[in-house]
């Protein structure tokens, strides 16, 4: 008994020592010995707090600036990247800072961010979501990596094509035509004035959209299972930002319960959507070949998301279905072998409904959003700016008439409006900064990066950046783009909303086009101007939005 009792405690003090030396490396000697790395190389930045590294720092920064509104001034930097912005001043542009035990070092040379998305890729990855984002945004394409992130983006890539893109621009305008006989109503007084909240609008246009891309004909359905999903945002944002200790999320509290119930009632109507659209797959190709003349009976639609996945799937299961009946058949041995290979090859491929779901929720939270706030920042700077307002309202009006809907082609002429786009773009990225990680010791421009080193590369800073953008770096001037995104800059890397290289933003095309057409049809329709309602706030809440919200003044004309 007495041996016992002490093995028991001898077992306790060995897991006791185990856990105080992991602490004592994780979260003192392994800091230690990064910060003595790049202070060697030259590169510093505030010292290193036990545990909290430099968490309570940035948020003593962020709390003192992100309270009150900030003056009409387009110099957002102060303000939603606070940190980079307080430590650049002190220790330039280059420097090492401390989330936790997480080191992370700024990267803001457009000769370096060339190297960390483009000519040296292949050491550098995503950083890992945190969980309760993943649940947000889906385990896509977003947070995806290898050789899975590289099948899934050659399946999805035509979705996103431009040709595809431009045969929804009747559905697109459409929405948008809605919305404006609707602000048309508002506005039937004396005066034809309104005073509208663009940002909760344009999330419902480009909730439409998105929704039409990613479920085609099967939209209707398709837009019962993300309002199922918009619920669940709710509960999942409010647990992410009121998560303390760890483990929270998975403690079943009443708000837990309920987005844990919808994730399940969204993924089980997920489910009975892909196999009726499997179902119509199947009827409409034996229609197709029972017909004399060949031709489907279906009604022709883009590729959709859920359409081109659900095709990937069908390509498997065929595989497998051959496989099973070879295997209930005389068959030689060489046949065989030959088709469990090609079985196990379109399993390594395989996409499962999972994989489905999760990239439906990935283009639809990361697309509605980043579309939604590319058209409120545009409208709030064309409100401000009324003479490029005119500029574009001159070009729209000679390009595409007073009331007809924007083409595909008249889409392509509208050069001004894409300068005034890319300009937004520039001045309020939809991301303000994104993280890549060294999956193995690096050099980049002189410096040696150790393996695991998170790099923060601050977007807004890039694109406020005075030696790359010129003196008027904090001014909306459309102007700089004429001649294309390439020669706006003295670098053609400082421009990166969407991100670079092989893992570019795939919505893109979705959102410049949407926003095109969008802010398009407006000006043909009203002249606009800011409200008195409205604070200048830009915050960061995942993306970059509005704080207060966007009251616009609309007339109609």
């Amino acid at each position: 008994m007495d041996g016992s009792f002490q093995w028991f405690w001898l077992t306790m003090l060995y897991f006791g020592l185990m856990l105080a030396f992991k602490v004592w490396f994780d979260y003192w000697w392994k800091p230690r010995r990064i910060e003595h790395i790049f202070c060697a190389q030259g590169i510093k930045g505030p010292k290193y707090q036990f545990f909290l590294g430099n968490l309570k720092e940035i948020a003593s920064l962020m709390s003192r600036v992100s309270s009150p509104p900030m003056p009409f001034s387009h110099n957002i930097l102060p303000r939603v990247l606070c940190f980079y912005h307080h430590w650049r001043k002190i220790h330039g542009a280059s420097f090492l800072v401390w989330f936790g035990n997480t080191a992370r070092l700024t990267i803001a040379d457009p000769i370096l961010i060339k190297d960390i998305f483009v000519t040296k890729s292949e050491f550098f990855e995503k950083n890992d979501l945190h969980p309760l984002v993943k649940k947000l945004e889906g385990d896509g394409l977003i947070s995806l990596k290898g050789a899975k992130w590289a099948h899934h983006r050659k399946i999805i890539t035509p979705t996103f094509h431009q040709d595809n893109l431009k045969l929804m621009i009747p559905m697109m305008g459409n929405s948008m035509g809605k919305m404006l006989k609707r602000w048309s109503k508002m506005s039937s007084d004396d005066d034809g004035k309104v005073e509208i909240e663009v940002s909760e609008w344009f999330q419902n246009l480009s909730e439409d959209v998105i929704t039409q891309t990613v479920f085609g004909s099967s939209y209707e359905d398709g837009r019962a299972i993300y309002n199922l999903q918009a619920q669940q945002m709710v509960y999942a944002t409010e647990a992410y930002q009121k998560v303390i200790i760890p483990g929270y999320r998975f403690m079943p509290t009443e708000k837990n319960r309920i987005s844990w119930r919808l994730d399940k009632e969204i993924r089980k109507s997920l489910m009975k959507l892909i196999q009726k659209r499997r179902q119509k797959n199947w009827n409409s190709s034996n229609s197709s070949s029972n017909s004399s003349t060949g031709t489907m009976l279906s009604e022709e639609c883009p590729n959709d998301l859920l359409g081109l996945m659900i095709k990937a799937t069908s390509f498997k299961e065929t595989s497998i279905w051959k496989y099973h009946n070879m295997m209930n058949t005389d068959t030689d041995s060489s046949s065989l072998r030959s088709s469990t290979a090609a079985s196990s090859a379109s399993a390594s491929a395989l996409i499962t409904v999972h994989d489905i779901v999760e990239e439906c929720k990935t283009i639809f939270f990361a697309g509605k959003h980043t579309t939604s706030n590319l058209l409120t920042w545009t409208t709030i700077l064309l409100a401000m700016h009324p003479q490029w307002q005119e500029l574009a309202r001159e070009e729209v009006l000679r390009v595409c008439g007073a009331r007809d809907v924007p083409t595909k082609d008249d889409i392509s002429k509208l050069k001004t409006l894409g300068m005034i786009i890319n300009e937004s773009l520039r001045l309020y990225p939809p991301v303000v900064a994104t993280i890549r990680r060294a999956k193995a010791n690096v050099q980049l421009g002189g410096l040696n990066i150790p393996r695991g080193t998170e790099l923060l590369i601050p977007i807004v800073a890039v694109h406020h950046d005075r030696e790359l953008w010129g003196p008027d770096a904090n001014e909306f001037n459309p102007v700089r783009f004429s001649k294309g995104v390439c020669h706006a800059a003295k670098h053609s890397m400082a421009f990166l909303p969407f991100g670079l290289g092989s893992r570019r933003c795939i919505g893109q095309n979705l959102a410049i086009l949407q926003a095109k057409l969008a802010i398009a049809m407006i000006l043909q329709s009203f002249s606009f101007e800011i409200s008195p309602n409205y604070r200048h706030a830009p915050t960061v809440q995942m993306l970059l939005y509005p704080q207060y919200g966007a009251p616009i003044i609309f007339q109609k004309l």
